[in-house]
């Protein structure tokens, strides 16, 4: 077994695979995969040396170049895949966190003591641009390059924390309940500190049994991802007990055209009805507020120019499950002040983009909303969250979450 560090040379810091699962790992095809690494070989696993650098040919090995020691690939198909790792050391005492594709967040600071282990496991989905006919989701540049990890045919696996130790890990491809995300950068998987979004902090609030699809991009409004093939890709998988998060408006409201607003809704009403024709259950979700403080500093100020309005009219008039964010994450903001809710922004000039911070409350916003709306999917939430009142969030002196090695210097995303 290896113990993992951050800032350490990549060969002690990412996860082996064994050899003999590749042609598994290539079609997906078998029941699972285990994986072990260092001085002890567990029945049943293979252990790989830990200086394995991903290729095509073997379809596994560790990400090489700077800035991405520590993230091992597996090459596997389209899907939903259940991760379990065991976590310890036999002479350490250890503190893992983990993140997977573009860094959502898996597992969050299991400690363990020196000679003791513990097992947690996790849903990654993976997917492809694929649409079927040759065609594809067509991806903006940054998708091809800094958000690439997000549509290859790669599960990759980032291992962090003060003092990560992984043992062993067993990767299996399943079929279970899936949420889908459609949006725009207050919600995508962002792919560089310091941003992040509700989206990506998802995945640690629910349990393994539901898997979360985040198909939100930045700069993205509904008519674009439409177009894009967004919708779409997701139409061509989405299913009976599956789930459709929309929350769109940050970008749609920029548009100059007279019947703007109107084509909104109306774009909202079709994505309702084909959603449930599917046999998924849609759930509109209001933007979250920017950080439009009035000239008093005390209440947030709606910027939204009646498309939350729109939102909340079309959940009324289709009987559609409402999580009103804009409302929960302004009273987050208010809560926090104008001198102190900077702090939940990427940068101290942002007033859309949030940081670790700021997506780890929203996100306990959005999930007050899926209890508030009693949604089936509220059962899938993690034992842990203890509910979340807006008004007294946790306060950002507390809070602490391992930075990703990925490079922090990416330009500041579109909405």
């Amino acid at each position: 077994m290896i113990r993992l560090f951050p800032r350490l040379p990549m060969a002690l810091l990412c996860v082996s695979l064994l050899t003999t699962a590749v042609t598994s790992a290539r079609t997906s095809s078998a029941p699972g995969l285990k994986f072990s690494f260092g001085a002890e070989n567990p029945s049943g696993y293979e252990r790989v040396l830990p200086d394995t650098t991903y290729t095509q040919e073997s379809g596994f090995g560790f990400e090489a170049g700077a800035g991405s020691a520590g993230f091992f690939s597996a090459r596997v198909s389209e899907g939903n895949y259940r991760v379990t790792v065991k976590l310890g050391h036999h002479q350490q005492s250890t503190d893992t966190t983990i993140y997977a594709e573009l860094r959502r967040l898996m597992v969050e600071g299991v400690k363990t003591e020196a000679g003791a282990f513990t097992t947690r496991s996790f849903i990654v989905n993976v997917r492809r641009p694929d649409l079927g006919g040759g065609r594809t989701v067509r991806l903006k540049d940054r998708e091809k390059g800094m958000e690439a990890w997000a549509w290859d045919d790669r599960l990759t696996i980032e291992i962090n924390g003060a003092h990560p130790g992984v043992a062993t890990m067993d990767i299996e491809k399943v079929t279970m309940p899936t949420v889908y995300l459609l949006g725009d950068s207050t919600m995508c998987d962002q792919p560089r500190e310091p941003f992040n979004s509700w989206g990506q902090m998802l995945t640690r609030f629910l349990r393994p049994d539901v898997a979360v699809a985040n198909h939100a991009e930045s700069g993205e409004a509904i008519a674009s991802s439409l177009t894009a093939g967004r919708f779409e890709k997701v139409f061509s998988l989405i299913t009976k007990g599956d789930y459709l998060l929309l929350q769109f408006g940050h970008n749609d409201m920029k548009s100059t055209e007279s019947d703007a607003l109107p084509t909104y809704a109306a774009a909202l009403r079709s994505i309702v009805d084909e959603t449930r024709r599917h046999g998924a259950t849609p759930v509109l979700i209001t933007s979250v507020s920017r950080r439009t403080f009035d000239d008093a500093g005390r209440r947030i100020v709606d910027s939204f120019r009646g498309y939350t309005q729109a939102v909340r009219e079309v959940a009324r008039e289709k009987n559609v499950a409402l999580i009103d964010l804009q409302m929960s994450s302004a009273t987050f903001y208010e809560a926090l002040g104008p001198e102190t809710s900077h702090l939940a922004f990427a940068t101290m000039q942002e007033g859309t983009h949030h940081s670790d911070y700021g997506s780890y409350e929203i996100v306990k916003c959005v999930l007050e909303g899926i209890r508030a709306a009693k949604l089936d999917l509220a059962k899938h939430i993690v034992a842990d969250f203890r509910g979340f009142d807006p008004a007294k969030p946790d306060l950002p002196a507390a809070f602490s979450l391992p930075k990703s090695p990925l490079a922090t210097t990416a330009p500041p995303p579109g909405s």
